[in-house]
């Protein structure tokens, strides 16, 4: 700007700079760019020096007049013109600038390289101390009526108020004061930012073959033990052997295996020790962070509001009692305003028809309207006979030419379509006027230019709402409008099927002399039907009706004084509105000139609209707040302005309260220029009401205008009180004049019957005239209410028989009638019960240094429903200029300015790339199309600030512990608290078969040998399909003698030594597993290492061998030469592994005698696994409870000889095992074995088998599964046609020790249901460390053949999710609200007794009532196995006795939650079925605010909430529950899933999420079972090794 003024400049250069400049502050050009064009357009006028740069780059230190100009200077939104007040914007910057000198920091979030800006801070512009130049921001108030008394009086002699200018004067030690005070209740405080490096995916664990990612961890990262860093468990726990290291040497952790930490690992930046629960101290940078958001947490904030209560398992939205503190409206009931008497015109027209006619005829080359274009084209003038032959020609074809004479398409009252772009108001007053005198309903609409315009849908229903079958456009908006391959314009979605009339002249017919309209007097028919966009995005149309249009016309004749022939100049949209009614209707009912300036030109020239009122010697022009600011940015271009013929300033957007300053700032500055004060007229409008009022056109030496300093926190309580403690929350209001001429006022209640409001409270406007609105097009009831309203008075009774008209506007009626608007219903937000105006959000917000970061007009906020009540979110667009920590600096502050200004905290504040929030026609952003995608995660924010624990003040209460009942009063007989004892038990184990004789295994494998010798066992299928290869029992049998005699010659092994198996899934595990049992050794099965990521599960391998006292470990060659390699002896040292024995290579003679036990109690083997919770425990079983686990196995699943079983599971511990190993033997069935890991490469392989092989029952995984449901969803046609058959599965059993998955088995069922699989075979199996088969196969239920296929299913019951956080069990009906499916477990096995007892008192409970499963059987593990001897300690999980009642059973204590619940249906002897259900593990329950959670009721809403979100898990840490989501798509949608998951949390599970954690596919760990590691997550975490896409910390 400096460089302008120093040299002389053509328009042209001028122009050009302006445009890059607007183009600058919009986010349409680069910094870089706009240097690069000023730079070549300067080029010639620059004085040029040898040598010397020639670029003229743009820094801070340019001339302070420059800095400041482009500081002020906006962007086009419509909105961005209401958010400067003096007093408003002096009081945030007082606030802010106290503290400018301390460096102000939040909880900067962790990104990665790829979404953190490379932007240097060279390029970052240091806060400009002349933002509030003498230009905008230091005005001071004209003097006028004053409102303080007059309020004051109004309440009943209350004290008269300071002056508003002393209030003025002293805001900024307030300011500053309460900055100071914001600043320590948000408590921040410095923190260094997170630069994570990311890993390689070999590094972390992850194949990337074929191009796939892989999840390897399904195979071979299970099982794996870490630090258990929970609070205490309610449960004794097998020992935490997770601190053991097999190597100093320091290690690294992949992903995603578990990290067993040898050595603290360096702080970094200014992270500090941890402690857990546990005192396990835990040092990363993470770490650091989420204790300072701890500590921030713990400092005060503003009280909470009324909470909930909890009363009957039902969370009641307590009843508000009012609070005697709040301001409350004192005054007296308000009257209804009265406007001035309409005065009849002189020689009025009967109808704008007949004006238009008049005109035509006597004044046919009198200028009807101009419409400017840049200085390459000149003017367009239409006269009005130009304007009277188009329209009747028009009108004509319309109802002449379109169809056939007998069937025309149009008729008189038909609606049509008036599509005009802004720039081309000739042809739009032609196609309107050409409507008019044909009797058919325009209904203007904007230009849709793409096919996914904001907004665009919604006016295709308003057009097919009102029938539209007809769209009048221009021949070069016609081309320009999308076309599909014929050349037709294209179907717009959401549009009806229309017919495109072009209006150009030379495309319609002349009609004949003797045609001529019928020119009627107003009448009531329907004139036109005006759109208007909903806050909740839908389109409205408002029907006006020719009366309505010609007397509205009329007053604002009267009202602004308008003269035949005047000339006026109009900036405003012509198509509604004030634009439409003046430029289009008023216009022709006076005779006036209008010049037109389109919105296209005003981006290039901001002062075209002042230059044509001098040149057209201009009487009124009808402007936005917005033009007058940028009028202010260029007025110094111009020396020649002269605005002494205007005599009237329209502001359109003077209802505004934030339009005050830009109207004095201009004022200011062209009062110089010819500018008189009293021409400055706001006005208020809206669609229903037409126009409320105006302030008219003052004489000199009159009454000036009124203002008003009033209390912003009074005002969200809808009352008026002016500031009287001089205080920072202050909004300065002006007048927008009285009532019409002809029209009544009133001002009513917002909200129920339409009372009239006191004279200090804030209501909504109504209007009653004959110039309004008739009603909704199409909507009788929305119509009855908003155009058909009677105002009543505090006694019920009518305050008069007029019916008025609602309209949308806030305000008061002060002294002598002026009317005051203070915001609009459509802005309105209420929050904890105090209503808050967007605009007052945005106008503080932009308050903030906003030329620094965010664009001005590119800024909304709106409200979104969490937790019943409303919450804000601010979007803005950020430069791409501005760095991520100078941005998050910019929201901190904006949250303090928000806090303190308006007392209401944020939810969330996101800013989003430029130039990527919809817009609506004229530049302004789409407020309803900005939130729906906010709604539905797909804004694509680049920075978002989460604020919901200061937001969130209505959390239900937290439970407080009730004083448990004795057991004297609630157990009689087996009634427990008035119900049956919930206890249950399979049939009895009385009949013996041959092998029944038996007790232990290897005696059944000898037998089977000589009496079955060729019967096949075992046949292991390959990843191809076919047989692997196979075991008879004599070949199992002579191969497990082969490897007895190894251990014995080998290994020189004794008896109860104890043997590690390192087997690949197959049938060398089997054969291990039997050989040493033949020697009398103990077998431990170990997963053996993964090859790709042997530095992180060898170990894990050491551990198990050590831990188990292993003296030998069997494996295969391959396996041991693994162990030898070089990469393995960097993990565990290869001397510190004990014997190792390969069997590819067998002794060729047998064993010559084999172990027999002498004790059916001794230990048969040991099964190790790794919990959910990070625990590594190996449970031992007996010899005996191994053949009664066979046994009742047997008689459930009926397994016999001729039998084939399919069974795809993880064979190293658990049932899997069991089922791999022991059961073919006991039973003597085939067992097909899959290996999971197979699936991996073919997952039709488990499928196919089954089919292949026509068996009847197969076994598998959630983890199987869930991979053959997501790679073979759109291949279930091709496997049809290749022959897949499932029609024969009796039972397809998923065995697990978790709740049954309800979801996925529906998936499962309902996708393979096309090639046979019947949805009552898929049932669950229920096992756990203490009992490895609880329940299992679906029960056979004697009514289920009479019901049918399509009978209920009888095993999900639905149950509160909100009674389950309090132990309770509430059966709902499904589809209830906070409905949870609950399938049974199988059926109770043979043998099996159950009893439900609560885990703290250790006392039965009743029939459906939450407790923890404990178990009685034969079959159940005899104890933990540990080298620490602390067995006495945990005994408590193996012989535990009831409290009272039965206390002499000893049970076994599984550790999970569930229910028994006695159904209708019967078992096969006759009796009542009862059904177990189970709920979760107690050792994951989350207890948070005193109620209990399970983490997978929190991972399933969370997943649902967002479509790219495929895995989540759940973990507290602190207090504080952290949530890490996989998401499926660019890195650039991570930020989406912060506010969904934040939103769906708090709504379905009343919690607020502390951390969002957003990480690749794959990240989160997953055991053979399909169980989430989720305490190895927060372990990696933690530790920083997750390498996340982004972390954001709620504040």
């Amino acid at each position: 700007m400096a460089d302008r003024d120093s040299f002389p400049l053509t328009m042209e250069v001028r122009a050009r700079l302006a445009e890059l400049e607007l183009e600058l502050s919009e986010g349409d050009i680069t910094q870089k760019g706009y240097e690069k064009k000023r730079s070549k357009l300067l080029q010639a006028y620059l004085p040029h020096t040898p040598g010397a740069e020639r670029r003229v780059p743009v820094t801070p230190s340019s001339s302070s007049s420059s800095s400041s100009r482009y500081q002020r200077r906006r962007s086009t939104g419509s909105r961005d013109e209401r958010y400067r007040s003096d007093v408003h914007s002096e009081a945030v910057q007082a606030a802010l600038e106290r503290h400018s000198e301390r460096k102000i920091a939040v909880l900067l979030p962790s990104k990665r390289r790829s979404l953190i800006g490379q932007t240097s801070m060279d390029t970052y512009t240091p806060p400009d101390s002349s933002s509030g130049s003498d230009a905008e921001g230091s005005l001071g108030r004209a003097g006028g009526v004053n409102v303080d008394s007059w309020i004051s009086r109004a309440l009943h002699g209350s004290p008269s108020t300071s002056s508003s200018s002393s209030s003025h004067s002293n805001s900024s030690v307030n300011a500053a004061r309460l900055a100071e005070t914001s600043m320590h209740s948000y408590g921040i405080g410095p923190m260094s930012h997170l630069s994570l490096k990311r890993r390689g995916l070999r590094e972390m664990g992850v194949s990337t073959d074929n191009g796939f990612v892989i999840r390897h961890s399904t195979d071979y990262q299970s099982d794996r033990p870490w630090s258990s860093l929970d609070s205490e468990d309610s449960l004794s726990a097998p020992p935490d052997i997770t601190s053991y290291t097999p190597d100093p040497a320091p290690f690294s952790v992949q992903r995603p295996q578990v990290a067993i930490i040898t050595k603290a690992p360096p702080k970094y930046g200014n992270a500090e020790l941890m402690e857990t629960g546990d005192g396990v101290p835990v040092s990363s940078r993470v770490s650091a962070k989420i204790q300072q958001l701890v500590n921030t947490l713990k400092r005060p904030k503003r009280k909470p509001l009324r909470e909930f209560f909890v009363e009957d398992f039902e969370e009641l939205l307590e009843v508000q009692q009012p609070d005697p503190s709040l301001p409350c409206p004192e005054g007296v009931e308000s009257t209804v305003i009265q406007g001035d008497e309409l005065d009849r015109i002189k020689n009025c027209p009967a109808s704008l028809e007949a004006a238009l006619l008049r005109w035509g005829a006597i004044a046919p080359k009198a200028p009807c309207l101009t419409t400017t274009h840049g200085s390459a084209k000149q003017p367009y003038t239409l006269t009005y006979g130009k304007l009277w032959s188009r329209s009747l020609k028009l009108a004509y074809n319309l109802l002449h030419k379109l169809g056939s004479k007998q069937e025309p398409i149009l008729h008189p009252g038909d609606r049509v379509a008036l599509v005009y772009p802004n720039n081309d108001p000739a042809a739009f007053m032609v196609a309107f006027y050409g409507c008019l005198l044909a009797e058919v309903v325009p209904v203007p609409i904007e230009v849709p230019l793409t096919k996914k315009d904001a907004g665009s849908q919604q006016i295709g229903f308003l057009l097919g709402s009102c029938g539209v079958a007809v769209a009048v456009t221009s021949d070069a908006c016609h081309k320009g409008l999308l076309k599909n391959t014929s050349g037709d314009v294209m179907q717009f979605k959401g549009w009806p099927k229309l017919l495109w009339v072009l209006s150009d002249s030379r495309h319609l017919s002349k009609p004949p002399r003797e045609y001529f309209p019928l020119i009627k007097d107003a009448n009531n028919d329907t004139a036109y039907i005006e759109y208007k966009t909903c806050k909740d995005g839908s389109v409205l149309g408002i029907t006006v009706s020719r009366m309505a249009m010609f007397t509205h016309c009329q007053t604002l004749t009267q009202t602004c004084g308008y003269t035949e022939a005047e000339t006026i100049v109009n900036v405003l949209d012509f198509k509604k509105g004030i634009g439409l009614w003046h430029s289009v209707q008023m216009s022709v009912l006076n005779m006036l000139h209008v010049v037109s300036v389109p919105y296209a030109l005003m981006k290039v020239n901001p002062l075209s609209w002042i230059q044509n009122i001098g040149q057209y010697k201009a009487k009124v022009a009808c402007v936005k707040s917005r033009d007058l600011h940028w009028a202010l940015m260029a007025h110094r271009d111009q020396t020649d302005t002269n605005m002494s013929s205007l005599r009237m300033l329209l502001i359109a957007d003077g209802s505004n309260p934030w339009s005050i300053s830009s109207c004095d700032a201009f004022l200011n500055v062209f009062q110089s220029m010819g500018l008189k004060s009293e021409v400055i007229c706001p006005c208020a409008g809206s669609p229903e009401a037409l126009t409320v009022s105006v302030r008219r056109p003052q004489e000199s030496g009159c009454k000036p205008a009124g203002r008003g300093v009033l209390s912003m926190t009074n005002l969200s309580h809808g009352v008026i009180r002016v500031d009287t403690g001089e205080k920072l929350s202050v909004l300065t209001l002006q007048d927008v004049g009285t009532a019409m001429p002809g029209a009544m006022v009133c001002v009513i209640k917002q909200e129920g019957v339409p009372q009239l409001c006191k004279t200090d409270e804030i209501g909504e406007i109504c209007v009653s005239s004959v110039a309004t609105g008739m009603s909704y097009y199409g909507l009788t009831g929305m119509s009855k209410n908003t155009f058909e309203v009677s105002p009543v008075s505090s006694d019920g009774g009518l305050v008069t028989d007029c019916v008025f008209v609602r309209s949308g506007l806030l305000g008061f009626v002060g002294p002598s009638g002026m009317v005051f608007i203070s915001g609009s219903l459509e802005g309105l937000m209420q929050v904890g019960g105090r209503k808050h105006n967007a605009d007052d959000i945005i106008a503080t917000a932009l308050a903030v240094e906003p030329m620094k970061f965010i664009y001005r007009g590119r800024t909304v906020v709106f409200s979104v429903t969490v937790l019943y009540d409303e919450r804000i979110v601010l979007v803005a667009e950020q430069r791409p200029d501005s760095t991520e920590e100078e941005s998050y600096q910019w929201m901190s502050r904006v949250l303090q300015a928000i806090d303190g200004i308006h007392q209401v905290g944020v939810y969330c504040l996101a800013l989003v790339p430029a130039n990527t929030l919809p817009k609506t026609p004229l530049g302004g952003i789409h407020l309803s199309e900005t939130k729906q995608l906010f709604l539905e995660g797909a804004l694509h924010p680049c920075s978002i600030l989460m604020c919901p624990h200061s937001c969130i003040t209505n959390l239900p209460k937290p439970r407080q512990k009730q004083p448990e009942v004795g057991p004297a009063s609630v157990m009689v007989g087996n009634l427990v608290a008035g119900k049956r004892m919930a206890q249950a038990s399979g049939r009895d184990l009385s009949n013996i078969d041959d092998n029944e004789q038996f007790l232990f295994l290897s005696e059944v494998l000898q037998w089977r040998a000589q009496t079955t010798p060729d019967h096949i066992l075992y046949t292991l299928i390959n990843t191809r399909g076919a047989v692997g290869s196979s075991l008879t029992c004599l070949q199992l049998h002579k191969k497990a003698e082969k490897i007895a005699t190894l251990l014995y010659e080998r290994g020189q092994l004794r008896d109860g030594d104890h043997v590690a198996l390192v087997y690949p899934p197959g049938l060398d595990l089997i054969a291990a597993f039997y050989g040493c049992l033949y020697a009398g050794c103990i077998p431990i099965t170990v997963r053996p290492p993964h090859p790709q990521n042997i530095s992180t599960t060898l170990p894990t391998v050491k551990m198990i061998l050590e831990v188990s006292r292993s003296v030998c470990a069997m494996t295969t060659q391959a396996i041991s030469k693994l162990l030898k390699s070089k990469d393995a002896s960097v993990a565990v040292d290869f001397k510190s592994w004990p014997l190792i024995l390969e069997t590819d290579d067998l002794p060729k003679r047998r064993c010559p005698l084999l172990y027999k036990p002498c004790d059916p109690d001794s230990l048969a083997y040991l099964d190790f696994s790794v919990s959910t919770t990070g625990m590594l425990a190996g449970v031992k079983m007996s010899h005996s409870g191994t053949s009664a686990l066979c046994r009742s196995i047997k008689l459930q699943c009926e397994l016999y000889p001729s039998r084939e079983v399919a069974v795809c599971l993880d064979p190293y511990c658990g049932l899997g095992f069991v089922l791999w190993c022991l059961c073919s033997v006991y039973a003597g069935q085939q067992s097909v074995l899959i290996s999971p890991m197979d699936l991996e490469v073919n997952p039709a392989l488990w499928l196919q088998s089954v089919s292949h092989f026509k068996v009847r029952d197969t076994f598998c995984s959630y983890s199987v599964m869930e991979l053959c449901t997501r790679s073979l969803s759109s291949l279930t046609d091709s496997l049809k046609a290749r022959g897949m058959d499932l029609t024969r599965v009796r039972s397809c059993v998923v065995v697990a020790e978790e709740r049954p998955r309800v979801s996925l088995t529906q998936s499962f069922c309902k996708l393979f249901k096309d090639v046979g699989l019947h949805p009552r075979a898929v049932s669950t199996a229920f096992g756990c460390r203490v009992n490895l088969a609880v329940c299992l196969q679906p029960h056979r239920l004697g009514k289920l053949a009479e019901q049918g296929t399509s009978g209920p299913d009888p095993t999900t019951v639905y149950v509160d999710m909100r009674a389950l956080r309090h132990d309770r069990v509430r059966l709902v009906e499904r589809g209830s609200p906070h409905s949870l499916p609950l399938m049974e477990s199988g059926k109770i096995l043979p043998g099996v007794r159950i009893i439900i007892a609560n885990p703290e008192t250790k006392g039965p409970i009743g029939d459906s009532h939450l407790g923890e499963i404990w178990v009685h059987s034969p079959q159940s593990a005899s104890g933990y196995f540990t080298v620490f001897g602390e067995e006495n300690v945990r005994s408590d999980h193996f012989g535990a006795r009831l409290s009272f009642g039965d206390t002499q059973t000893v049970w076994a204590r599984t550790g999970y939650l569930g229910f028994l619940r006695r159904t209708d249906l019967t078992d096969a002897n006759g009796e009542r079925h009862d059904a177990l259900y189970v709920v979760g593990a107690l050792d994951e329950v989350m207890e948070l605010r005193g109620m209990k959670y399970h983490p997978i009721d929190i991972e399933m809403s969370i997943i649902r909430a967002h479509r790219n979100i495929t895995e989540c898990a759940v973990f507290t840490w602190t207090n504080l529950l952290v949530v890490v989501v996989e998401l499926d798509g660019s890195e650039q949608e991570a930020l989406d899933l912060v506010p969904m998951v934040t939103n769906v949390v708090l709504e379905e599970h009343y919690l607020i999420v502390g951390v969002v954690v957003v990480v690749d596919t794959g990240v989160i760990p997953i055991n053979s079972r399909g169980e989430k590691q989720r305490m190895h997550l927060r372990d990696g975490f933690l530790a920083d090794q997750l390498d996340p896409i982004y972390v954001a910390y709620n504040m």
